[in-house]
């Protein structure tokens, strides 16, 4: 079992139909699996053997599924990583996972035979390791197995998106992101549809696409929604072949979601899923039952329960921690024994989000038992910005957490005491731009606040909870170029 069979089984039975879009260029399934299968020589002329890790590190183009496959191919495991990241963020994931190469860019290896065999893989061996991160430390990997991967996308096919080679689906998702990966990559290979991509989200080309390349199937985060749907740009032309669009990544505004079904003239479907679950594990389905508000009911083969801190199940209506069971569930954490004694028990998966179940089984959030932010579908982890602030000389106290925002869904806030100590003033503006020159973009503070001490317990720790967050109208941030994402 290897997840780069995907590819190969789809290029025998569709060579000539087209696999990946970019704008005017076009690859078909024949040209990626010779392309991969160059990669995959390529790879093995440097050293990497089945089990090997290999980061890669690009945007949505055609070079993502090119090396992704290739690597798959060789029997390495895929290292994603968003090209956003800063130099001590992907150092971070290179080193924890001992990686053994970094791709950032691809041109076709054409010194290389097209390797002819793709590399035998068990079913629990890890195909790709992504990182996530707790509230408590460095980011981990969650370790996807073939099974795992392989699994989700045969589940997702068939109960939710239906794929035929005759649908197109839109590209904006992250692929390095499991949500990216698994709805749109190798579902769409699976099937032999065409992948149409985007390597940053924009509404406007985004509307561009629907009309332009005729699509079919549109994933999205809820902001990318609510964009499209505030584009000036929109016009009644662009439902034209859609059918079904799903969201995932944070909390969709059920008005967000009546207002893109009467624009669009087809169903939006919200789902629920982690990275340690590959990532799918709830959905709205497209014949029901569907109830605005709630993430639906379990896919194929996977279970979810309600359960209280000693995991013991709860009965229906009652809030408590979402744990999710099945073959969508991660190996564990790369190399984290402790972490994945704690969040794995007897093959549940303890995700660290409040929800209810109705007594039909579907799943409504609640809330988040951690303390993750989740900004514009993106997961901001609040110690890892907090461990940042705490390099500036002046800084003594800090606290990142989660402020409401209209568009974004959540706001990153800082909440700051400084040294007393410190000669030099220091304003929010200064702390602000010390982090974002660290941190991908969308991860630093856009929100920052002095104060003279933080709340703290009996023990000193830093009451998070009694903190009062700054407000959208403080000290907002000059505009930048570069996207949030």
């Amino acid at each position: 079992m290897n997840l780069a069979r995907l590819l190969s089984e789809t290029a025998a039975r569709h060579p000539e139909r087209p696999a990946l879009r970019l704008d005017d260029e076009v690859v078909s399934y024949a040209q990626l699996e010779r392309d991969s299968a160059r990669a995959a020589a390529h790879l093995r002329s440097h050293g990497v053997e089945p089990g090997d890790r290999v980061g890669l590190c690009l945007p949505n183009v055609p070079g993502f599924a090119v090396l992704y496959y290739g690597i798959l191919r060789a029997g390495g495991v895929v290292v994603p990583m968003n090209p956003l990241l800063k130099e001590r963020e992907i150092e971070h994931c290179m080193a924890d996972s001992g990686a053994r190469l970094l791709l950032d860019s691809w041109t076709v290896v054409d010194e290389h035979e097209p390797l002819a065999d793709t590399a035998e893989r068990d079913p629990g061996d890890t195909a790709v390791i992504i990182y996530t991160s707790g509230t408590t430390g460095r980011p981990k990997g969650a370790e996807l197995t073939h099974n795992n991967l392989l699994r989700n996308v045969e589940a997702t096919n068939s109960s939710l998106l239906r794929l035929t080679p005759d649908d197109v689906v839109f590209g904006g998702l992250p692929l390095f992101h499991s949500f990216g990966q698994t709805c749109a990559l190798n579902c769409a290979v699976a099937a032999g549809a065409c992948l149409t991509l985007l390597p940053r989200f924009d509404a406007g080309r985004a509307l561009e696409m629907l009309l332009r390349d005729g699509v079919t199937i549109f994933g999205g985060v809820p902001t990318m929604f609510g964009a499209l749907l505030a584009h000036p740009a929109l016009t009644d032309a662009h439902g034209g072949r859609l059918r079904l669009a799903a969201s995932g990544g944070a909390a969709l505004p059920m008005e967000i979601m009546h207002a893109f079904e009467e624009a669009f003239g087809c169903p939006l479907l919200e789902g629920y899923g982690l990275s340690e679950t590959s990532p799918v594990a709830c959905f709205n389905r497209p014949e029901g039952p569907r109830r605005p508000g709630t993430v639906g009911l379990p896919i194929d083969g996977v279970r979810v329960r309600v359960q209280d801190d000693e995991w013991r199940e709860l009965p229906d209506g009652t809030p408590g921690e979402i744990a999710i069971s099945g073959h969508n569930i991660m190996k564990g954490y790369w190399q984290r024994p402790d972490a994945t004694e704690e969040a794995l028990r007897e093959g549940w998966f303890r995700t660290g989000d409040l929800g209810v179940l109705d007594p039909g089984g579907l799943l409504r959030i609640v809330g988040r038992k951690k303390e993750l932010i989740i900004r514009g579908g993106f997961n901001v982890y609040p110690r890892e910005i907090e461990e940042v602030l705490y390099e500036h000389p002046a800084v003594a106290e800090a606290a990142v957490l989660g402020t409401p925002h209209p568009e974004l869904g959540e706001e990153v806030t800082a909440v700051v005491a400084l040294r007393s100590d410190h000669e030099e003033a220091v304003d929010p503006d200064e702390l602000r731009e010390f982090v974002r020159a660290r941190v991908a973009p969308y991860k630093y503070p856009r929100l920052v606040r002095i104060t003279d001490a933080l709340p703290k317990g009996p023990t000193g720790k830093i009451l998070k909870r009694e903190i009062t967050p700054p407000v959208l109208r403080e000290n907002p941030p000059p505009p930048v170029k570069e996207s949030a994402r």
